[in-house]
């Protein structure tokens, strides 16, 4: 059974800088959009579920592209800046967003879509101690909120809580990404190897990721993103669903954590007795637990706190996010 001492030290100091340090994760297949022309607010106001048009200077949030039925087609942070967009896809979907998004503009619509990737590179870095870390290389947003951002010495740095793995993202130019990560991990940052601690501390956070929660299956109510849904706009896409949902408590399911003694592996059906009530979406050994925990989308009202499951027989409990802050 995988307990603390079966973790590679690796993993556990990567682990120990995103609980109570500092980590850098080099999001290689993050990618950048840029959305130009004068229509560029009121398009992504009436295709995505967060209020686009309320953003002010330096503020980013995050939006949802949902279907005609409301299921998620695409997560994405949104970032105000004074000429133009900035479009942070979920890794590995820039590509499949920029032609998405093209595919909705209508002919009268003045907007354009530009793939950035090639020229800007990503950075995540995550933990308590992030912001001083960026304090020391005089970049200071340790008292920003959520979604502020500032672009300093050609560095652009946005403060990101609510969504992933709090932390600060950051964008450079390809040619200078070397550079700014040999600054952060000489300031004490831990760099990631792999991503495995760092999926070990979303799912204890409750948050949900791209091709585990954030899928076709769910719409952002069900995922755990419901904040990124609006009530204070107009239309959009799989607004009427959602609002319906939201207005006559039909919100069947949502995402909860599970906790238990043994693997409960994703994919998994989550079952009462003989009865499927949802299914594991994430799963993970977490050693502040010293439990195998994960994340999965249950009916109501099995999804209460406390409640008692099987995962593939082995028995589980339901738990509140975050299940360890």
């Amino acid at each position: 059974m995988m307990n603390i001492a079966t973790l590679s030290h690796q993993m556990l100091q990567e682990y120990q800088a995103l609980r109570e340090g500092a980590a850098l994760q080099l999001r290689a297949a993050g990618g950048v959009l840029r959305l130009a022309g004068e229509d560029r607010v009121d398009f992504l106001q009436r295709m995505t579920t967060n209020n686009i048009a309320a953003l002010g200077p330096n503020q980013a949030t995050v939006t949802v592209l949902t279907s005609p039925v409301a299921r998620i087609e695409h997560v994405f942070t949104v970032i105000a800046r004074p000429e133009d967009l900035w479009l942070l896809p979920t890794p590995g979907t820039a590509e499949a967003l920029a032609l998405a998004l093209r595919g909705k503009i209508f002919f009268m619509d003045k907007v354009t879509v530009d793939d950035l990737s090639a020229e800007l590179a990503r950075l995540r870095l995550m933990g308590p101690q992030a912001g001083p870390i960026l304090e020391e290389l005089n970049i200071d947003l340790a008292g920003a909120g959520d979604g502020q951002w500032l672009e300093q010495d050609g560095i652009f740095v946005m403060k990101q809580d609510a969504y992933d793995v709090p932390g600060f993202e950051l964008i450079v130019p390809q040619d200078r990404l070397n550079e700014l990560s040999l600054r952060i991990e000489q300031a004490g940052a831990v760099s990631l190897q792999s991503d495995a601690a760092y999926h070990i501390r979303r799912i204890e956070l409750g948050r949900p990721a791209p091709g585990r929660e954030l899928t076709g299956e769910y719409n952002p109510l069900e995922a755990g993103l419901a904040w990124t849904c609006a009530d204070d706009k107009g239309c959009y896409t799989g607004q009427e669903i959602i609002a319906r949902q939201v207005t006559y408590d039909k919100v069947t399911k949502t995402l909860v954590g599970l906790r238990g003694d043994k693997l409960l592996e994703a994919g998994s059906q989550v079952h009462i007795e003989d009865r499927v009530v949802g299914q594991v979406t994430s799963s993970a050994y977490s050693p502040t637990l010293d439990a195998h925990i994960a994340l999965a989308v249950l009916k109501r009202p099995f999804n209460q706190a406390g409640t008692k499951v099987l995962v593939n027989g082995q028995p589980a409990v339901v738990m509140a996010l975050p299940m360890c802050d």
